[in-house]
């Protein structure tokens, strides 16, 4: 009779077994973060979060990662299955959820919608309705995404917050076009405070380096900055300092080429105009 395979103890969840693998193989050489980190040039706690399933880092340090310890594909197949794993998606949410609450500055780039930290309750039912969300549970999500906007409400420590939205925000309607007024209303408010920037990237700008992606960084109490991608099938919590680093180039040469904040208010100001009055009775 042939004797039994033995059923390791390592998780079958890709989202668990990926920093399972990583702490075992590190184990294996006797090696320490530092001297990980030393080895293949990447700070020592990009890998330590890595271990602790905080971030599943990017395809080129788990490429390299594969390389050093001899297992290619076996870790980067790993990492494309927690990628895929849809809880992933959630718990990099809550965790990016938790970072804004404590962020001391944000910045955005949005390519078609009002950033969730600008809308009103009714343009986020519009948007959030046709995600599919329906009754009470499309109310809760009203309520958590405009709840959002009490981060810069605050009276004395309300964070400094810059909005780079492309052109198209602005030229794509809510169907009802006194809740559009509203939320055209609400940006242009918000565009007068002193800790709110609001940036156009006229369409004139031609194609941009995140011409496909909205984009959110934070800049922590610690001085890192963590950004969150997001379209329309997932996002992702981006925390390694070269990928944050590409990000920001992008987003950098896209804010040199967008209308002034002055220029941006007034554009608002002039679609504003635009939206039709209601009909008097």
């Amino acid at each position: 009779m042939p004797q039994r395979l033995v059923v390791t103890e390592l998780s079958h969840e890709p989202r668990k077994r990926f920093p399972e693998e990583l702490r075992r193989l590190r184990n294996e050489r006797g090696m320490s973060l530092r001297e990980l980190a030393k080895v293949l040039g990447w700070d020592a706690s990009l890998f330590g979060k890595m271990e602790s399933g905080a971030t599943l880092g990017g395809p080129e340090v788990v490429q390299a990662l594969d390389q050093y310890y001899g297992t290619s594909p076996l870790l980067l197949t790993l990492w494309e299955m927690a990628v895929g794993d849809p809880t992933q998606f959630k718990e990099q949410y809550r965790r990016y959820m938790m970072l804004e609450a404590e962020a001391v500055s944000l910045w955005q780039y949005s390519v078609s919608i009002v950033p969730g930290l600008l809308q009103t309750d009714a343009y986020a039912r519009e948007v959030l309705s046709m995600g599919g969300y329906r009754g009470r549970e499309l109310d809760q999500q009203v309520e958590a995404r405009t709840g959002r906007r009490k981060l810069l409400e605050r009276q004395d420590d309300s964070p400094p917050f810059r909005a780079l939205l492309a052109e198209a925000v602005l030229r794509t309607p809510l169907r009802d076009p006194k809740a559009w007024r509203q939320q055209l209303q609400h940006l242009a408010e918000a565009a007068e405070r002193p800790d709110i920037t609001i940036q156009v990237l006229a369409q004139s700008a031609g194609l941009c380096g995140l011409v496909s992606t909205d984009v959110m960084f934070l800049r922590l109490l610690d001085g890192t900055t963590v950004a969150y991608t997001e379209n329309v099938h997932r996002g992702e919590l981006i925390e390694e300092n070269a990928s944050v680093e590409k990000l920001q180039r992008a987003y950098d040469a896209m804010r040199d080429l967008a209308l002034s904040p002055a220029e941006s208010l007034s554009l608002i100001l002039r679609m504003l105009e635009e939206v039709p009055c209601e009909p008097s009775t």
